[in-house]
């Protein structure tokens, strides 16, 4: 249908139909749950009041246990707290920051929860 051989990458694919990978799929689903739900988190601006470039991100909790860290709640403020500025001021209208979103992973078309914060978004 795409002309691919079989171990060619679909990342190109990927961007050229708009089709999310799995990992993008992912991050697209917690992302819409912290947005959603942003009453069960505090700003970094909430828990201080000294003003610095960072006090509008969500405030991770300090929890060494693995199984919370990996849980979507910890998992969704990292993915939250590397949006780029401009998507952090969309999340206030959900209709808005969904197809926002969707157009920066479709864009980069991320295939690790790594690579998307290594991305450097801001």
């Amino acid at each position: 249908m795409t002309q691919l051989r079989r171990r060619d990458s679909c990342r190109q694919l990927f961007k050229r139909l708009e089709i999310l990978p799995l990992k993008s799929q992912y991050i697209l689903a917690t992302l819409m749950f912290v947005v959603k739900n942003k009453e069960l988190f505090t700003t970094n601006q909430e828990i201080h009041n000294i003003n610095t470039r960072c006090n509008t991100n969500l405030h991770l909790p300090l929890r060494k246990l693995t199984v919370f860290q990996k849980g979507v709640y910890y998992t969704g403020l990292k993915l939250y707290n590397q949006l780029p500025p401009n998507l952090k001021n969309l999340s206030k209208e959900i209709k808005l920051f969904k197809p926002a979103l969707k157009r920066l992973l479709s864009k980069h078309s991320f295939y690790s929860e790594e690579e998307y914060l290594e991305y450097g978004h801001n």
